[in-house]
C-alpha cells in the first residue's frame, strides 16, 4: 500500500457537471432538460394521472437546441431528469468566411474567440431554415458595414451561434 504514495496530478478540477437533476414533474413548456444525452428546450408537457401501479407519468416533446430535432420522452414524474446549464452569451462579429465558415467573434472586454462555424456548418443532420436566415443576416450586415452582434448558446460542451443582432 505504501508504494501508491506517489501520485502525480496534472490539474485538478471543481467536478462541476454539464448538468444537474430536476423532477419530471417540475419540467415546464420553454425550460431546458437532456433527452437521449442531448440538451433540449421543452415545447410540451402533458401528465397522465396516477396508473395501476402508482406512478403518474409525463409526456415532454421537446426541440434539440443545437440541431431543431424534435424528441419525445416518457417518465414518472417522481423521477429525476438531468437538466444542462444553457449559457447565452453576446460578442460582434469581426469577420466571418461564408465559404470556409470561419466565424472572428470578439466580446466587449476584447477577448477573441474564432473557435465557432457559421450555424449552417453543422456536425450532426441538416442546417434548419433558421440557420439559414442567422447566417444570411450575418453576412448582409457585415457586408453593409454595421455593427453585426451573434448570441452564442452554450451547453454540455457545445456552442453555436442562434441569433444575430445588426446595429446602425
Amino acid at each position: 500500500m505504501a508504494d501508491d504514495d506517489d501520485h502525480t496530478f496534472e490539474k485538478a478540477e471543481a467536478g462541476a457537471s454539464a448538468t444537474y437533476p430536476m423532477q419530471a414533474g417540475e419540467i415546464r413548456k420553454g425550460s431546458h432538460l437532456m433527452i437521449k444525452g442531448r440538451p433540449c428546450k421543452c415545447v410540451e408537457v402533458s401528465t397522465s394521472k396516477t396508473g395501476k401501479h402508482g406512478h403518474a407519468k409525463a409526456h415532454i416533446v421537446a426541440i434539440d437546441i443545437f440541431t431543431g430535432k424534435k424528441m419525445e420522452d416518457l417518465c414518472p414524474t417522481s423521477h429525476n431528469l438531468e437538466v444542462p446549464f444553457v449559457k447565452r452569451t453576446e460578442w460582434q462579429v469581426c469577420a466571418a468566411d461564408p465559404d470556409s465558415g470561419e466565424v472572428s467573434l470578439m466580446q466587449e472586454s476584447g477577448e477573441i474567440k474564432e473557435d465557432l462555424n457559421l450555424p449552417t456548418f453543422v456536425k450532426i443532420g441538416e442546417p434548419t431554415d433558421e440557420d439559414k436566415k442567422v447566417v444570411q443576416d450575418l453576412l448582409a450586415g457585415l457586408d453593409s458595414g454595421k455593427d453585426v452582434f451573434a448570441v452564442v448558446q452554450a451547453a454540455c460542451g457545445e456552442e453555436k451561434i442562434v441569433s444575430v443582432k445588426v446595429n446602425g
